[in-house]
């Protein structure tokens, strides 16, 4: 991608908009990256001032652009929707993202985890989630006195910021809105949409029926010399 070059002061410092690095090492990381990332940007769809992205570098510090993350997914309450480039921390009003998922693959190693942990620690985000889908392991921080401590029972743990309930089963995680409605994928939402859709039409039919049947009656009685209203 092209970066993006900030003109602040004499110097020219190109901040990239990409880090070199896949989004995803394989289909089952890449499908709860999705999940997680649509579901949470349905979920805030109606509220302005809360933008969710996947994959998203996040420069916190102007005039460093090698101090740099991207979470699989991260959300920042504060800030508009919109698309950008990279998530520039000076220009959003130095709003820290306060939400971070991270999603594991076979690929990841400890260096790489417990850096990405730091930096998250260092900067400032609230809640921090990571999810092993392989192994169903769901573990997660929350900030206090200015660290992120270990929530220690992450089954049925409802996020402070987002609502969200995690529960963890034999052979998956699922995700929970405020409002009790789970996390679907695309296709779900989909086949669901359609499924509406089929009960609304069914309804509409059963209701043409019950208007025809109103006007042949209407008509024998009128036959029959009763009058109506």
């Amino acid at each position: 991608m092209v970066g993006q070059i900030s003109h602040e002061g004499s110097n020219q410092i190109i901040y990239p908009d990409s880090d070199g690095q896949p989004m995803a090492d394989n289909t089952k990381q890449f499908r709860w990256i999705m999940v997680i990332k649509e579901n949470l940007e349905l979920l805030f769809a109606e509220e302005e001032d809360v933008f969710v992205a996947g994959d998203l570098l996040w420069y916190p510090v102007e005039g460093s652009p090698t101090l740099r993350q991207a979470p699989d997914v991260m959300v920042v309450f504060g800030r508009p929707k919109g698309d950008r480039g990279s998530y520039k921390q000076w220009e959003e009003n130095n709003i820290i993202p306060q939400v971070v998922f991270e999603i594991l693959s076979p690929g990841n190693r400890l260096r790489e985890i417990i850096r990405k942990f730091r930096f998250y620690e260092n900067y400032g985000v609230e809640e921090y989630y990571i999810y092993d889908p392989d192994k169903v392991e769901l573990e997660g921080w929350i900030r206090s006195n200015n660290i992120l401590e270990v929530i220690e029972e992450m089954n049925n743990w409802i996020s402070p910021r987002l609502g969200v309930r995690f529960e963890l089963k034999d052979d998956s995680l699922e995700l929970y809105r405020p409002d009790g409605e789970k996390f679907l994928t695309f296709v779900e939402l989909a086949k669901l949409r359609k499924e509406d859709q089929k009960k609304a039409e069914e309804a509409l039919r059963k209701l043409e029926q019950e208007k025809e049947k109103v006007k042949k009656l209407e008509a024998r009685l009128r036959e029959l010399g009763v009058e109506l209203e």
